[in-house]
């Protein structure tokens, strides 16, 4: 990993969101577990940290072979988790550490800033409407537009190309190791601030930075710029 870290090597910063902006990975696993254990399958929190990163549908997709649950209809089983997310998101929507005060401070700077998840693009906008932070992105753009989720890079090279900036130019925030391979198969430097749970794993150090939260980040900006 670099050490130095300063927003003028870059002319967008691109979001990751479930994890980055919102501490919304323990709502995805609250609500996962719910419609999981009313199709009868006694799946785990820990279990989940397996699927950390992919879109809603192949998180679906994968336990349903993975453990034979036989679901005819992934389409309801997805529309039944977003659905408790959107509402688990809207209940108490707070940002994590340093967002605002990073976005305020990438936006004075004049800096493009996007949105690239993997969740689908109802709760990506729940999210942005809870936070209160619109306002603050030139581009939020969903895999569910993708024929790949991350780790496939095409959602970042799509908000790349919908900002108008080179993929070289482009500073990503992750904190999943999905999420970081996808963004430095774009062709972008990749900062992670890995969500707790993920504190313990290893690989997410072959992302180009390391933060413990997003307001140590915004001091490595403020320091190398």
């Amino acid at each position: 990993m670099n050490s130095k870290l300063s927003i003028k090597h870059f002319e967008a910063v691109i979001f990751d969101m479930d994890g980055v902006l919102i501490d919304s990975e323990p709502l995805w696993k609250i609500a996962m577990e719910k419609v999981f254990s009313d199709l009868g399958c006694n799946l785990s929190k820990n279990d989940f940290q397996r699927t950390v990163g992919l879109r809603i549908d192949e998180v679906i997709h994968y336990w349903n072979k993975n453990q034979n649950l036989g679901i005819s209809d992934e389409k309801k089983v997805e529309d039944d988790i977003i659905n408790r997310m959107v509402e688990l998101v809207s209940e108490n929507p707070i940002p994590l550490t340093g967002v605002i005060e990073t976005l305020e401070y990438l936006t004075k700077n004049k800096l493009k800033i996007g949105l690239a998840t993997s969740s689908p693009n109802n709760l990506l906008q729940a999210v942005l409407e809870g936070l209160k932070i619109n306002h603050f992105f030139h581009v939020a753009h969903s895999a569910e537009f993708e024929e790949f989720g991350k780790p496939h890079p095409a959602v970042y090279l799509e908000t790349a190309k919908k900002l108008n900036v080179d993929s070289n130019k482009c500073l990503v925030i992750e904190d999943s190791l999905n999420g970081i391979i996808s963004g430095m198969s774009a062709k972008m430097k990749v900062v992670c601030i890995p969500e707790k749970t993920h504190l313990k794993e290893p690989r997410l150090r072959v992302a180009d930075f390391m933060f413990e939260d997003m307001s140590l980040m915004l001091a490595a900006f403020k320091n190398g710029y």
